[in-house]
């Protein structure tokens, strides 16, 4: 299963999202934003970064106007590894190098189609271990120190 979150900037974007996670043929949990209202990027970002962390879900994607406030924020729980990606090759490399589970976009920053093609990128691509299982270990023990 897939969360996925928003707030008010990425609601639209999120909306397309889930229509496409479902014709991909995964399931979808939303978090919300489900109005234009405006809305705090934290309290959706935590949301489903919880979700990941407790293995609910197996990833995340998360959408504001830039992406940046979600990534910082979904950071902030132990356990997940975030990222605002604005380029296919960089989503490819979340997951293949850094075992990247959730996915942040800028709606106000990237293309609906170009957005579909990062999402599709992300999930379809697996974190490829080897040196880079090394280096996931050292942020595992960032966070457990910080703890």
């Amino acid at each position: 299963m897939i969360a996925i979150g928003c707030d008010h900037g990425g609601l639209l974007l999120k909306n397309k999202a889930i229509k496409w996670l479902e014709s991909w043929g995964y399931q979808v949990k939303d978090f919300g934003t489900f109005t234009d209202e405006s809305v705090d990027y934290p309290d959706y970002a935590q949301q489903v970064a919880d979700e990941v962390a407790t293995g609910d879900c197996s990833l995340g994607v998360l959408i504001c106007g830039t992406g940046f406030g979600m990534s910082i924020s979904a950071n902030k729980v132990d356990g997940v590894r975030a990222a605002s990606v604005r380029d296919i090759y960089s989503a490819r490399m979340l997951r293949e190098h850094n075992d990247g589970n959730v996915l942040c976009l800028g709606a106000r920053v990237t293309g609906d189609q170009y957005a579909k093609e990062i999402i599709s990128t992300f999930l379809r691509s697996e974190f490829g271990g080897g040196r880079h299982q090394q280096r996931v270990e050292k942020i595992r023990a960032i966070e457990k120190e910080r703890q």
